[in-house]
């Protein structure tokens, strides 16, 4: 079943990786917007749920924001973590960078101990707004589900032709620490192609990338939800706990959703 997020805020939901999270949605509610159209995504593929509607303003974000923390003081749950995510890629919004100002401050009033976070594809960040925004918030959290190009276009599909996985590399490394790398894993077919991220020519290239990056956290995962192609098929927690064991080896802590 395809997920939308019909407002500009939703949940609280349980994350798997997060804990209770209130989510912040910057796209549409009718459609899907997004950089990428990634063969795996909860919410379809973009062409299936092409958006009519304006992206949320700035004051309605704010308004709906402030409204549903107050009813949580007042009634619970208390968030764990207030998260950018919802119909596509957060980072396109105009105003992310001042509504990330205005989260941090609604948190700071409300829920002083919850986290800020925001689910990214990092197609944004050579965008130097949108990565000073990302260096203000406590989860930076952006996608890298392989090095290879090729195997990028193939299982995330970018919409822009000058996409260059080397490039953000290099510019996830300039948050010195500041991020956390999340990759999905997975296997299956595509339109008769193998997508499995799962061998040694995925895998070591991608640690290789981690070592340059050196983020804070890595999370590695595989599909939980009903996917837009039909033909994937889950990671094994095996093959997840030996892809987490050589991230650690390297120093870096890793976190695994089954």
């Amino acid at each position: 079943m395809t997920v939308l997020y019909n407002s500009p805020i939703f949940g609280p939901i349980h994350s798997r990786r997060l804990g209770v999270s209130l989510g912040i949605n910057l796209l549409p509610h009718d459609g899907k917007c997004c950089t990428f159209d990634c063969i795996y995504c909860e919410c379809g593929f973009n062409h299936d749920f092409v958006a009519h509607d304006r992206m949320p303003s700035r004051q309605q974000v704010y308004d709906a924001l402030r409204k549903q923390l107050e009813l949580m003081r007042q009634e619970g749950p208390k968030p764990d973590v207030l998260t950018f995510a919802g119909n596509g890629e957060p980072t396109m919004h105009p105003h992310f960078p001042e509504i990330v100002d205005d989260v941090i401050g609604l948190r700071n009033e409300f829920f002083p101990e919850a986290k800020v976070s925001v689910l990214s594809n990092a197609t944004q960040i050579l965008r130097q707004s949108v990565f000073d925004a990302l260096l203000k918030v406590d989860n930076n959290i952006l996608k890298l589900d392989t090095v290879s190009n090729a195997y990028i276009h193939l299982l995330d599909r970018p919409v822009s032709s000058t996409y260059d996985v080397n490039k953000l590399i290099e510019k996830m490394a300039e948050f010195e620490g500041h991020c956390i790398v999340q990759t999905m894993f997975l296997k299956g077919e595509f339109e008769g192609k193998n997508v499995s991220n799962l061998g040694d020519e995925y895998v070591e290239p991608w640690l290789k990338a981690l070592s340059t990056i050196q983020p804070a956290e890595v999370m590695v995962y595989t599909i939980d939800r009903e996917t837009p192609a039909h033909q994937l098929l889950k990671a094994t927690h095996e093959e997840l706990d030996a892809i987490a064991a050589k991230v650690e080896a390297q120093g870096i802590k890793c976190q695994v959703s089954y």
